[in-house]
Parts: C-alpha cells; structure tokens; sequence
C-alpha cells in the first residue's frame, strides 16, 4: 500500500498536539499532587493527557492511508517539538548536543519519507 500524503501530515500534526503534553505534564509536576482533592484542581495535569489523547486520536485514522513501517517513524517527531516547545514556555536551554539530535531525528525521518 502506497502511503498517502496526507496520512503523513496527519501524523505531523498528532506529533505537533501530542508534544504539547509533555510541556503540560511538566507544569502539572510543579503543583502539589499529594491529595485527590489537588488531583482535580490540576487543570495541566488534565490538559497534558488529554493532550496525549487526541494526538493518539488524531494518528488512528492516518493509519488508514499508509504503511505503519512508513508513517511511525514520524512518530520521533515529537522529540523535536517537546524540544522546542520546552525552550519557548519553560525557558529550558538548547546545547549543540540536544541540537545534533534534533537534527539527526530530521534526517532520519526525511530518509524513511524518502525511501517511500
């Protein structure tokens, strides 16, 4: 089965609204989360999974329009946004380390788009 374009951009876009989870996940770590009762007032801790969750959603149906061997792989995408996202709104710092992986996940990706 040949995979279809947008299934590809599908699966960018779950990578692009899932990694935001993360970023959500690590504001919620920052509360107190000792009792149920801040459990349920955790409004980042309940934004980060559903986060997680359409971002699953939103790759179930671009299955559908291509290989798995082709579009998972740009799953390793969400490396790359979590990344960035976390420089711009958790002020984390880039190294030329973090930067070569990024960099190396690009390739990877696009050689496998490629390969297609």
């Amino acid at each position: 089965m040949a995979t279809e374009l947008w299934a590809i951009g599908l699966v960018i876009t779950a990578t692009l609204v899932g990694a935001f989870g993360p970023i959500l996940l690590k504001k919620a770590s920052a509360k107190k989360l000792s009792k149920i009762s801040s459990l349920m007032k955790n409004y980042h801790l309940f934004g980060g999974v559903s986060l997680y969750a359409v971002g699953t959603m939103l790759f179930i149906p671009a299955l559908k329009g291509g290989d798995l061997s082709i579009l998972y792989p740009f799953v390793a995408l969400t490396y790359v946004w979590v990344s960035l996202l976390s420089v711009k709104f958790l002020g984390e710092k880039m190294n030329l380390i973090k930067w070569l992986g990024i960099v190396s996940i690009i390739i990877g990706v696009s050689f496998i788009g490629i390969g297609s």
